[in-house]
């Protein structure tokens, strides 16, 4: 996809595109799912990145630059493994981004022109990183809205440790590369508290799905 934000869609009327920030593990892809609603979609950026990870294309390169314990024997890639080894080293790292992004950069554009010729009313993106990379990819300029989601740093790194298996630490280590989580929130035009039960989290959700209704239709 290009970096010129527009040369995701074609000419004419278009989805409202919605972004969701918050920190890791802050419940950013439930947010994703309830703001979308039930005529809407969503893009899972991690999703994409899974799919890519675990296609053939990939398998020769993930055994050369990852060795050979980097994908099982049936063939299925060890997303741990490669993950750690690529946070532990930079060139590593590089590598792994420059293969997967753009395959995950092409699937979004295609994705976003097929709901526009659907004539889908929203698409929510679910993006790790949407304002960093957004040189590189201009979806975050795309965004008509973007919706922060607050979750406290210590509930973060118990959701971590209990799903992914993350010592505590790792996502304030992590995070700790990335844009402040206040700079984020400042970006954003609406708020969403996860700090709290799910009841009210959901009920969060639907106070701003019913906001962006309200918003004015995209160009």
């Amino acid at each position: 996809m290009s970096t010129a934000p527009n040369a995701a869609f074609a000419p004419g009327p278009r989805p409202q595109l919605v972004g969701v920030l918050g920190g890791i593990a802050s419940g950013k892809s439930r947010a994703a799912r309830e703001l979308a609603g039930p005529a809407g979609r969503v893009i899972d950026a991690d999703e994409l990145a899974r799919e890519v990870l675990a296609g053939p294309e990939l398998r020769p390169l993930l055994i050369e630059h990852f060795g050979p314990s980097a994908v099982g024997a049936d063939g299925t890639p060890d997303r741990t493994r490669i993950g750690a080894l690529a946070f532990g080293d930079p060139a590593l790292r590089r590598a792994l981004e420059s293969w997967i992004h753009p395959r995950v950069r092409a699937t979004i554009s295609a994705r976003l022109r097929q709901a526009q010729a659907d004539r889908c009313p929203r698409v929510v993106l679910d993006v790790p990183l949407l304002l960093e990379n957004d040189p590189e990819h201009g979806l975050a300029r795309l965004c008509d809205q973007l919706v922060y989601v607050e979750s406290d740093l210590a509930e973060r790194e118990r959701r971590a440790q209990a799903a992914r298996g993350w010592a505590i630490g790792e996502v304030a280590r992590r995070e700790s590369a990335q844009l402040p989580q206040a700079e984020k929130r400042a970006r954003a035009g609406f708020t969403l508290d996860n700090r709290g039960s799910l009841e009210a989290f959901l009920g969060d959700c639907a106070r701003v799905r019913a906001a962006l209704d309200r918003a004015p239709a995209a160009p």
